[in-house]
């Protein structure tokens, strides 16, 4: 180790690209394999914290980002760490925290592909029952894409993600330089998972060296001069409702348009529309 590289980092955590994923099914909450797949979340989880911490990791604020917020065993991670649990309400969501403070690092586990694409059976943007898919610049955009132009919103680099393939393949188009461990395919309706030591294995590895190698200080998000948005609903319904929104359009009946200079007023567009 070359010392302390790394001293602040922020986690963002999601279940649905964890090892073992593959259905909707899995995640009813009190089932054993909701409990499985928490136990795996937690697992995953745990690598990278072991992997922040051999880096020089101090500081690590890690956000438990998946439905009620409670999904990780807090016992189970490094004494350095802590976890934000629950919803704050504000608009960073599965970011948040990162507006306290500086960091050094953000970081990306349990991640899956977005709404309008085919690399994931759960491939979802935020709310998978009213959202058809959210285009950003022209590009389908999935909870990746939201929270890495959040991070970089902070300037802070986007250092690693952990995932299904697909989701892993467009993270590295949109943040060149980031590490990634694709730990589940999707195909169709089914997912092909690694072995779950295997994933945790490779995921503390490549995570400790990206923060050890300093590889990350380049990860930063490109931040476009302008962010043009169009979300289409499930529902005509709720695009109307939307269209309400300071500066959203209805450009058709299940499509609101809404652009903007500065992501933070995409922030608060998702806040409030999604």
């Amino acid at each position: 180790m070359k010392g302390a590289l790394c001293v602040d980092l922020f986690f963002s955590c999601d279940i649905e690209g964890v090892c073992g994923a593959a259905a909707w099914q899995q995640l009813t909450p009190g089932t054993a394999e909701m409990q499985g797949l928490c136990a795996q979340m937690t697992r995953e989880v745990a690598a990278a914290c072991r992997a922040a911490v051999r880096a020089g990791g101090e500081r690590i604020l890690i956000k438990d980002a998946h439905d009620a917020g409670r999904n990780i065993a807090i016992e189970e991670l490094p004494a350095q760490v802590q976890v934000n649990r629950g919803w704050a309400g504000d608009p960073y969501g599965m970011m948040s925290g990162i507006q306290h403070g500086s960091w050094d690092g953000a970081i990306f586990l349990g991640y899956h592909s977005g709404a309008g694409t085919d690399g994931n059976p759960m491939a979802h943007t935020m709310e998978p029952d009213k959202v058809d898919y959210i285009e950003i610049n022209g590009e389908r955009a999935s909870e990746f894409t939201l929270n890495a132009y959040m991070a970089g919103l902070h300037g802070v680099p986007v250092c690693f993600v952990s995932g299904d393939a697909a989701l892993c393949d467009s993270a590295r188009r949109m943040v060149p330089g980031v590490a990634t461990v694709p730990v589940v395919k999707g195909e169709g309706g089914s997912a092909t998972s690694l072995h779950p030591d295997l994933a945790v294995e490779r995921i503390e590895k490549v995570l400790y060296e990206q923060l050890d190698s300093e590889r990350y200080k380049t990860c930063l998000v490109s931040m476009p001069l302008q962010f043009e948005i169009f979300v289409r609903y499930r529902s005509h319904a709720l695009a109307y409702h939307a269209s309400f929104y300071p500066g959203a359009s209805l450009c058709e009946e299940y499509t609101v348009r809404f652009v903007c200079d500065d992501y933070a007023q995409a922030m608060r567009f998702f806040h409030f529309v999604l």
